[in-house]
């Protein structure tokens, strides 16, 4: 069975979230959130904000062994980007943007 969450709007890039998402694919839940834990990355905390999420969502069902779930799916989509120009030299402006990202993840607890 699959158990699914979301973060969106996450305000930090997709490229500097996805250095740690890339930690957690495939492992176990235990291991996913000691590595978070570990991490010195900002991203780290939301995207261990989804894997609690997903766990909650999991442990809501009673047939489920938390201790057995996996982390089958989890990508970093890009958001809204918030824009605005700044002066630069000799009358020109330059163009800023601040991303945001959209975290998702997927838990399972069946093997492939």
């Amino acid at each position: 069975m699959n158990f699914k969450a979301s973060c969106r709007y996450v305000k930090m890039s997709p490229t500097k979230t996805r250095y740690v998402v890339d930690l957690i694919r495939g492992k176990s839940v235990n291991h996913a959130l000691e590595a978070l834990r570990l991490t010195n990355k900002r991203a780290s905390f939301f995207v261990d904000k989804t894997l609690r999420a997903a766990i909650a969502g999991a442990s809501e069902n009673q047939s489920i062994d938390i201790d057995s779930l996996y982390v089958k799916e989890v990508y970093v989509d890009g958001g809204p980007a918030r824009k605005w120009f700044r002066p630069r030299a000799r009358g020109v402006s330059s163009m800023i943007k601040k991303r945001t990202s959209h975290i998702s993840l997927v838990l399972s607890d069946e093997k492939e």
